[in-house]
């Protein structure tokens, strides 16, 4: 079983470890739902995932259109090379990368 952790770091500032993966990314979006809601700026932290996939895109696409929602303003640090890989593939760097 895939596990992972969306630790609260506390002024907006969260860690993703372990998976984001098609096992996980469902259980991050709910819980990141729940918390990343209470910030204007939203800063996650990736350096401790330790295997990504295209659900681990899709779930930085999600957020990333939760921006331009109005949700809150993210800043994403460490992005998995698995998932810039894919994003890449998909011609979708910049996009990410920005």
């Amino acid at each position: 079983m895939s596990d992972f952790e969306l630790k609260d770091l506390g002024d907006g500032n969260f860690e993703v470890s372990g998976d984001m993966s098609f096992e996980t990314a469902e259980q991050i979006l709910r819980v990141s739902q729940r918390v990343f809601a209470q910030h204007e700026n939203v800063r996650v932290d990736m350096s401790a995932v330790e295997k990504a996939d295209s659900a681990g895109l899709a779930l930085l696409l999600e957020w990333m259109s939760w921006e331009k929602q109005g949700v809150a303003k993210f800043n994403f640090v460490a992005i998995p090379t698995s998932v810039l890989a894919i994003a890449h593939t998909a011609e979708l760097k910049d996009l990410v990368s920005s």
